[in-house]
């Protein structure tokens, strides 16, 4: 079966966001997001669902890299899960009754404010 230039351009996006992933600690929503948007022609409610269900098995595998490494605070990790098993379904509720253009905002601004973090922290 033939690869279409979509489904090469998607797996490319995944690739990207998987190296970013293990290289930065980014990938889900700061990269795949935008590029489910532009590539995949998602809407924002439909990329931010899609990059989470990804992100799962990206970062499955970026942890397991690390771990073999003994790069992984496990303790730490638990504690961060405990808190993101609570907030992650109240943000995709939230998500669900934001409108699209507003999510895209928050979307952007969040963006900025941790690259402002990023750079001056």
């Amino acid at each position: 079966m033939a690869l279409d230039r979509s489904t090469i351009a998607i797996v490319a996006s995944g690739f990207v966001a998987g190296v970013m992933s293990g290289l930065l600690g980014v990938g889900g929503g700061v990269v795949m997001v935008p590029l489910l948007v532009f590539v995949a022609r998602q809407t924002q409610h439909q990329a931010h669902a899609t990059s989470l269900a990804a992100v799962v098995l990206m970062g499955a595998a970026g942890a397991a890299t690390f771990a073999a490494e003994g790069e992984v605070d496990v303790g730490l990790a638990l504690v961060l899960a405990a808190g993101s098993l609570v907030g992650a379904p109240m943000g995709a509720r939230l998500m669900a009754r934001t409108a699209e253009g507003p999510l895209k905002i928050a979307f952007g601004v969040l963006m900025l404010v941790v690259a402002g973090l990023m750079v001056w922290i």
